[in-house]
């Protein structure tokens, strides 16, 4: 597995993946890092399939990976692992991704980000996401369908296993939470921006980041070194 995210990360270089390029895949806040972490510190990615703006294509998949990355970023010191936090809030066939999308999603997932999701939790999804759930579920491996939780705000265990990994004050209404979802797209690019100068050191594209802010250098790029995950 080793070798083959090498070759893959070589070949996708997720770690040149620039918001200005895929910005436009994320002005709904259909998929956004929160400002909160969990109970464990671990880096949470909200998705709302109901926010749908684009096709779904590859650079869907590349937007989606840009997040994962910058997840990854931002884990505190000793955490490797995310949350995912899915609100179906609006969801309707239409907005729905194919399962040909859904499935390149988790081979990169699965086979190059291994152990680095917690949990993920699908907040009161809807009857017709059942046919859906059953489609990508065959590509799923038994250890990463386990780590996915069904949330029904009605019921008692649901509620309580929420409280478990968050802070009620955090966590936004949508999933049961006394916090406000809000999403500003212009915030969240500069948030973005920040990161990709402290994503530059942590690679060693310093020059490349003076590429972006300041125009071409004629100093050499330093080769990036891949991050892989320990678990």
């Amino acid at each position: 597995m080793l070798e083959e995210t090498l070759k893959w990360r070589a070949a996708y270089k997720p770690e040149e993946i620039r918001w200005h390029e895929v910005a436009f895949e994320g002005e709904t806040g259909k998929v956004s890092r929160a400002d909160f972490c969990d109970r464990q510190g671990r880096s949470v990615l909200i998705m709302r399939p109901g926010m749908q703006n684009t096709t779904p294509s590859e650079v869907s998949v590349r937007h989606l990976v840009y997040l994962l990355e910058n997840a990854i970023l931002n884990l505190v010191e000793g955490q490797e692992q995310m949350c995912w936090l899915i609100d179906f809030t609006g969801f309707t066939m239409k907005t729905n991704v194919s399962v040909k999308i859904a499935s390149d999603v988790i081979n990169i997932l699965q086979n190059h980000y291994p152990e680095r999701l917690a949990v993920a939790f699908l907040y009161n999804p809807p009857k017709i996401f059942q046919a859906f759930w059953k489609a990508i579920k065959y590509f799923l491996d038994p250890k990463t369908s386990q780590k996915v939780k069904f949330v029904n705000p009605k019921d008692k265990g649901s509620v309580e296993l929420m409280k478990s990994y968050f802070d009620m004050e955090n966590l936004p209404s949508v999933f049961g939470g006394k916090a406000t979802l809000e999403y500003d797209h212009q915030q969240f690019s500069q948030m973005m921006a920040q990161d990709e100068l402290k994503a530059a050191l942590v690679w060693g594209l310093d020059e490349k980041a003076h590429h972006i802010t300041n125009g071409p250098s004629s100093g050499p790029e330093v080769a990036p070194e891949p991050i892989t995950a320990t678990n």
